[in-house]
């Protein structure tokens, strides 16, 4: 899969059947159908196995997923564009055993980088991934300690002490691409692969605004101060839960101050250079097309960023 057209986990088809979850025996109706499908994710990595044309799949007939996650607590995802009912279940670790025969596992980013799943697979793993870790993180009640207990198929969790209701959380996160004319600035930090910028990111913090974050980080990371914000597009992120809100930033100043506890160098490209790096030839490492990263650069390079306000 290239993504082309924008990146990993935003292709899901799935009818989270809403105005129908409260219902818990209709919920217990379509785990009985036969028609009725399940993923597996063992520790936080999914598995997967050959299936009939077009070929592998994450998606497990009951049967078999009682043999990959046996005794696994269970939610409900939705209905698939077949009207096919999909639950989830969170398998241990497989540590060093490896997949089962006949069965797959490997980090969600690499699935889509590879094209191994179909892009509409790929996005209802991170929605499973992103859904069990919460279930596996929020066992207990954060008011009263209690043990809480799964309802609406999986989608919030009821504490029967206290009556609390818990819902599941996502995290939002600016990365924004900031201009100036014909440069952009991008920045690495020690853990990417050796090469590689990327755009400049952290979490919106209580309070704030999109604009007032994007404002803060860009300033905290690099000194530059930042005026108009345009938003260009998001993605979910299953690690492990975020939502990347992706826009593009004004540059107001040029000098650039690193903070190194954040990032580890960054500077002003061209946007010839970001042409040359998407095409596998410039002086820097693009992100991989999964990233919504790659797609801010893309858009800058192809002089298609979405216009400032005002």
């Amino acid at each position: 899969m290239s993504y082309k057209t924008g990146p990993a986990f935003i292709h899901g088809q799935i009818d989270r059947a809403h105005l129908r979850r409260e219902d818990a025996a209709w919920i217990e109706q379509q785990r009985a159908r036969e028609e009725a499908h399940v993923v597996v994710i063992a520790g936080d990595q999914p598995l997967y196995g050959e299936a009939p044309n077009p070929g592998p799949s994450a998606l497990f007939a009951r049967p078999a997923a009682d043999q990959l996650a046996p005794g696994a607590e269970e939610m409900f995802l939705g209905l698939d564009t077949t009207d096919r009912p999909i639950f989830a279940r969170m398998a241990p670790s497989l540590g060093d055993d490896g997949p089962p025969e006949g069965t797959s596992q490997g980090d969600l980013r690499q699935i889509a980088l590879a094209g191994a799943l179909p892009e509409a697979e790929v996005s209802l793993l991170a929605l499973a991934r992103s859904m069990l870790s919460w279930h596996q993180s929020h066992r207990f009640c954060s008011k009263c300690g209690e043990p809480s207990q799964m309802v609406l198929g999986g989608f919030r969790r009821d504490c029967g002490s206290c009556g609390a209701q818990h819902f599941p959380r996502t995290d939002p996160v600016v990365i924004t691409l900031v201009i100036d004319g014909e440069d952009a600035l991008i920045a690495r930090s020690e853990r990417f692969v050796p090469g590689m910028y990327s755009a400049l990111a952290g979490f919106v913090e209580p309070g704030e605004t999109i604009e007032q974050a994007v404002r803060r980080e860009i300033l905290e990371e690099s000194q530059i101060e930042v005026g108009r914000i345009a938003y260009h597009s998001s993605q979910p992120w299953p690690y492990p839960s975020s939502l990347m809100v992706g826009c593009i930033g004004e540059a107001l100043s040029r000098e650039i101050t690193i903070d190194p506890v954040e990032i580890e160098h960054a500077m002003w490209v061209s946007r010839d250079d970001v042409r040359a790096a998407l095409a596998g030839d410039g002086p820097f490492r693009a992100p991989q097309p999964v990233a919504i990263a790659h797609h801010l650069l893309r858009s800058f390079a192809e002089s298609n960023t979405p216009p400032f306000p005002g």
